[in-house]
C-alpha cells in the first residue's frame, strides 16, 4: 500500500524536523538544565544524558534507519546494510540512554520502574532488540529462504512501525513526565523552558509521523526493493 506522494519531499521534512528536535533537546539539557555528565555530584546532569540519547540516538536515528530503506535510490544490499547499521546504533544508544535513567535514580535514591513511561520504555527497547535480531537473522545473515523472507517482510515492517510509534509516543510521555516534575519543583508553567519542552515533544511527534508517511510513500524510480510488500 502506498500513498500518492514521493518519498523524497517527506524525508526532507523529516530531516528538518530531526535537526530542529536535536537542537531543541540539546538547548534544554545544556542551557536550561546545566549540561551533561556521566559522573557528577549534581545527579541531574547524569539524567540529562537520557533525553538526549533517547531522542537523538533512539528516535531520530531509528527513524533515519526506517526512511533509508524506503527513500534512498540505492541497491538493495546497500540499503539493507545502512538500515541494519543505523538500527543497531539506535538500539545501542537507546540502551545506554535507559541505563543513564537507572544510574540517575540509583545515585539519587529514587525508585525505579514506577511509572508508565519506564514500563513502556523497557518493553519498547526489548521489542526493538527482538525486531533487530530477527531482521538480522532472516534478511541479512545467515538469511532465510526466499519464501520465509517474503512472508516475514510485511510483518517485519508492520511490527517495526508498531514499536517505533510506541517509542515516539513514550518519548512524548517522558517529556510530559519530566516537565511535570520540574514544574512541581518551581519551573514556571508558562516559562520559556516549559514551552521549549512542550514544543520539543510536538516536533518529536511530527518527526515520527513523517517517518511513518515515508514508509507508505512512493519509492524512487530506481528502487524496486522497498516496502512494496505491505
Amino acid at each position: 500500500m502506498a500513498i500518492g506522494v514521493k518519498a523524497l519531499p517527506l524525508t526532507g521534512v523529516a530531516h528538518a524536523l530531526a535537526l530542529v528536535g536535536a537542537v531543541m533537546v540539546l538547548v534544554w539539557c545544556i542551557y536550561f538544565r546545566g549540561g551533561l555528565a556521566w559522573e557528577s555530584s549534581n545527579k541531574s546532569l547524569i539524567f540529562n544524558i537520557h533525553p538526549v540519547l533517547m531522542l537523538i540516538g533512539f528516535i531520530i536515528l531509528g527513524g533515519e534507519a526506517i526512511m533509508s530503506y524506503k527513500s534512498l535510490p540505492l541497491r538493495k544490499e546497500v540499503k539493507k546494510l545502512i538500515h541494519l547499521v543505523l538500527h543497531a546504533i539506535a538500539l545501542i544508544l537507546g540502551i545506554i540512554g535507559i541505563y543513564t535513567a537507572f544510574k540517575y535514580h540509583n545515585e539519587s535514591s529514587i525508585a525505579n520502574l514506577y511509572s508508565l513511561h519506564s514500563w513502556l520504555g523497557i518493553g519498547i527497547i526489548v521489542l526493538y532488540g527482538v525486531q533487530w535480531i530477527y531482521g538480522f537473522l532472516v534478511f541479512f545473515y545467515p538469511g532465510g529462504s526466499s519464501g520465509l523472507r517474503g512472508e516475514s517482510l510485511p510483518w517485519h515492517v508492520l511490527f517495526g512501525l508498531f514499536v517505533y510509534i510506541l517509542a515516539v509516543a513514550n518519548a512524548a510521555i517522558g517529556f510530559l513526565e519530566k516537565l511535570t516534575f520540574l514544574e512541581s519543583s518551581g519551573v514556571a508553567k508558562y516559562g520559556s523552558e516549559a514551552y521549549l519542552v512542550n514544543f520539543t515533544a510536538i516536533v518529536t511527534i511530527f518527526y515520527g509521523a513523517f517517518v511513518v508517511f515515508t514508509v507508505f510513500s512512493q519509492a524512487p524510480q530506481e528502487d524496486d526493493h522497498s516496502y512494496s510488500a505491505i
